[in-house]
């Protein structure tokens, strides 16, 4: 005798605890929330060596001032120029002096080798779990605050900020460019 059985077709959504992302925050389905800070990189490396020596002794001490799980995520962004190569053939147009002119479009055919080479941006992110709003902030304000310390700039994660995340891990570093369809 046969049975009936029902398969059910496994799709990444049902696989993947989020619920929304809401205020800077990851929601779960079981209301746990996952936020942090997007940490503005910087290159320590044209500093002379004192200063690339305080800012990673300063970095130690922020990293063991945390006392909870947290993650640091390095996360690419696709770079989009276009109101930047807009703005260039705008002037590019304006300008008569043929020197100025070819400096201009230099910059033009750079900023179209970068478009064709599909260039990213790198982002870094410390990101916490917490289900308590209070606690989140605390912990946002104190990280802030260390990691300026440290010669860092930072804020706290944004919506967006989440989303390039998430594409990052579940769609391999591809944003989802899912439309309307119309029929």
């Amino acid at each position: 005798m046969k049975k009936n059985k029902k398969i059910r077709n496994k799709y990444t959504e049902q696989f993947v605890p989020v619920k929304s992302i809401t205020n800077g925050m990851i929601i779960l389905d079981n209301n746990e929330k996952v936020s942090g800070i997007k940490i503005m990189p910087r290159n320590i490396f044209i500093a002379d060596y004192e200063t690339q020596t305080a800012i990673i002794n300063n970095l130690k001490n922020v990293y063991n001032l945390i006392d909870y799980e947290f993650w640091i995520i390095a996360a690419d962004r696709p770079v989009d120029i276009n109101v930047y190569l807009s703005q260039l053939q705008l002037l590019f147009n304006s300008v008569n002096d043929q020197v100025k002119r070819k400096l201009i479009m230099e910059d033009i055919n750079k900023a179209n080798l970068f478009m064709n080479n599909n260039i990213v941006d790198t982002e870094y992110f410390l990101l916490f779990k917490e289900s308590n709003n209070e606690v989140i902030a605390k912990r946002i304000r104190s990280l802030i605050n260390a990691f300026a310390s440290a010669g860092l700039n930072t804020h706290q994660v944004s919506n967006d900020d989440l989303r390039i995340v998430l594409d990052n891990f579940l769609n391999g570093g591809q944003a989802t460019t899912f439309g309307t369809v119309v029929a």
